[in-house]
């Protein structure tokens, strides 16, 4: 399996990425420049967090017009895998990959913590190695990481299942209390409808080594390969 992470102007995490899919798991990893638009020889997308291009107008607002971004579009259309984490989920907004909206955290404040996160759904390929309703623990840092969507919209995630992850308290519960960012239904992470691909504000790639204190993160890599290896089969 080959990943393709997009590098923009601003990125900070995409080595934090490759470190994973490239030295970790040992996959063929390309770093894929954001005026570039071939993807055809990738098979997961990853769209890392970062600053891209400073966050002028609104974060994810200009790499959403990219070469790359066009291409990964085309790329989730024909049912491709797309990653994308913290400014990498904005991104994915922006682009109309996913629904609703990132804005400004509930007390204006950039947040930058470990925190635990509960597992909703595990029969995709993204999250089929954890268990439904294991809270796992993921560093976020964000200063724009409040989901918001509208009724319609939040109803439509909630009945298709499209909530893969929410914050929640060490023993599982979501709550005001536990909600860092002020994201409505304590929202973490959804997928599209077909669930190949996954937005997330928290950083799976930041708890994939045991030397940075967890491993709950690379779980969800490890997820992608497995089902990989059965569609090989």
């Amino acid at each position: 399996m080959k990943f393709g992470i997009i590098v923009f102007p601003g990125s900070n995490c995409d080595r934090d990425v490759a470190y994973v899919t490239r030295d970790i798991l040992q996959q063929p990893t390309r770093l894929v420049w954001h005026q570039d638009g071939d993807l055809s020889d990738i098979d997961v997308v990853v769209i890392p967090g970062g600053f891209s291009y400073g966050d002028y107008l609104r974060c994810g607002a200009i790499a959403r017009f990219s070469a790359a971004m066009r291409a990964t579009v085309e790329h989730a259309k024909q049912g491709g895998w797309v990653l994308g984490v913290c400014n990498g989920f904005q991104i994915l907004t922006e682009a109309g990959l996913l629904p609703g909206a990132l804005v400004r955290n509930r007390d204006l404040h950039f947040i930058c913590d470990r925190l635990p996160i509960k597992v909703e759904r595990t029969t995709l390929a993204w999250t089929q190695k954890y268990r439904q309703g294991q809270v796992i623990t993921l560093p976020i840092a964000h200063g724009e990481g409040c989901y918001y969507a509208d009724e319609q919209t939040l109803s439509e995630l909630e009945d298709n299942t499209q909530v893969l992850f929410r914050y929640c308290s060490p023993e599982g519960v979501t709550d005001e209390a536990n909600n860092p960012n002020g994201s409505l239904n304590n929202i973490a992470g959804i997928c599209n409808p077909a669930g190949n691909v996954l937005g997330l504000m928290p950083h799976p790639e930041r708890a994939s080594d045991s030397m940075l204190g967890g491993k709950d993160g690379i779980v969800l890599f490890e997820g992608i390969l497995e089902a990989a290896v059965v569609a090989v089969a």
